[in-house]
């Protein structure tokens, strides 16, 4: 016996944050990646990026779930080893510069459990200022071969940390 009976579903609504992804090399047609990272894209929508990532108080660096940042190989990290694998990464915003953390903590809401005894690394991030401001908060990757830089971008501010493989 058969039916052609379709079962209604229901599907959420676009987020508001929506998921996002950067990787180097950031090219579809390089399968060899150094760094992927998934986050979520707050926007600004008349805020400030203090009243988003507070200065000196742990951020999820995005959205809803708290970054998370794979290593296909072993890197330096903003001058510190990371061993390849995939960590949690969070953020201490700062005026001069931010703390940028990488944590072993898996699948995290926001950053209310952050733990520090998770840390990996704390490295600093340079702190520069974008002439335009950055809508959605954002992430990229620039480089040559085996240094790169990752960029946050958020409002006029622009966080960078070197990566080496």
């Amino acid at each position: 016996m058969f039916t052609n009976e379709i079962t209604a579903q229901k599907f959420t609504k676009l987020d508001a944050s929506p998921m996002d992804a950067a990787s180097y090399p950031s090219s579809y047609k390089e399968a060899n990646k150094m760094v992927k990272i998934i986050y979520s894209r707050p926007q600004l929508k008349g805020r400030t990026v203090a009243e988003l990532a507070p200065n000196d108080k742990v951020w999820r660096t995005g959205a809803n779930e708290a970054a998370e940042i794979t290593f296909y190989k072993d890197v330096t990290f903003g001058g510190e080893a990371v061993k390849a694998g995939t960590y949690t990464l969070f953020t201490i915003p700062g005026d001069g510069e931010w703390t940028v953390i990488l944590s072993t903590a898996k699948n995290v809401w926001g950053s209310y459990f952050y733990k520090k005894s998770e840390d990996v690394v704390r490295v600093k991030g340079t702190v520069s200022k974008s002439e335009d401001s950055i809508e959605a908060f954002s992430i990229a990757f620039d480089g040559t071969d085996s240094d790169v830089n990752m960029y946050l971008g958020f409002g006029n501010t622009v966080v960078t940390v070197p990566i080496k493989g």
